[in-house]
């Protein structure tokens, strides 16, 4: 019985043929996106600021036959940002399906301890780095007939609590954005969503 239903669930829930490109896949929550859409059959591009880490989960990925490809990337940067759907279109003919932007950092200081660069590099990572994705890949999830936008926000954008001030601003825009564009390009039939977690045991949160 337990087998028929796995049988049922990979065929009710698969993803071949499908493209898509996830931000931040080398590890925490980013690494777990990439896994499972590549078991659902995707066929997956990510990207990580770490080469070392990057290549070993590029190979522990090949070793389990998932067709999993991608390059280093800091999402931070507007120019890379460019070179990377570059790439993402050449691998994938111009189309894409699934765009999951994942990637951010978090900085824990109280809100008058917070100084500009701290601002400036939260704010590159976590809000303008998924916006300007957004916008890079719209002609290409657009070409795809069914194009989906998954943001990975947090459960701190819609609450409240102590030293997160800037990274909760973040994901609260972000949350925002998702609720406009999801609005704006469905017309285009590219559905945007968000997922917006709690802590989870990620080295992000060490911290916590």
């Amino acid at each position: 019985m337990e087998d028929k239903a796995s049988s049922v669930r990979e065929k009710r829930w698969s993803l071949q043929g499908t493209t898509a490109l996830v931000t931040g896949g080398s590890k925490g929550i980013g690494h777990a996106i990439v896994q499972e859409l590549a078991e659902l059959g995707a066929t997956v591009y990510t990207c990580s600021r770490n080469e070392a880490e990057l290549t070993e989960c590029l190979r522990q990925w090949e070793k389990s036959e998932l067709c999993v490809i991608g390059s280093v990337c800091d999402v931070s940067s507007r120019s890379e940002r460019e070179k990377l759907m570059e790439k993402v279109s050449l691998a994938f003919n111009g189309k894409l399906n699934i765009l999951v932007n994942n990637a951010a950092m978090a900085i824990y200081k109280k809100a008058n301890d917070s100084t500009v660069e701290d601002y400036t590099s939260i704010m590159a990572t976590n809000f303008e780095s998924p916006f300007h994705l957004c916008q890079l890949a719209y002609p290409f999830l657009k070409a795809s007939g069914a194009g989906n936008i998954v943001n990975i926000s947090s459960i701190a954008g819609l609450l409240g609590g102590d030293d997160l001030t800037l990274y909760s601003a973040t994901k609260g825009a972000m949350n925002q954005m998702t609720r406009n564009l999801a609005c704006e390009w469905a017309k285009d039939n590219i559905r945007t969503n968000c997922v917006a977690p709690g802590v989870t045991r990620t080295v992000m949160a060490e911290p916590l």
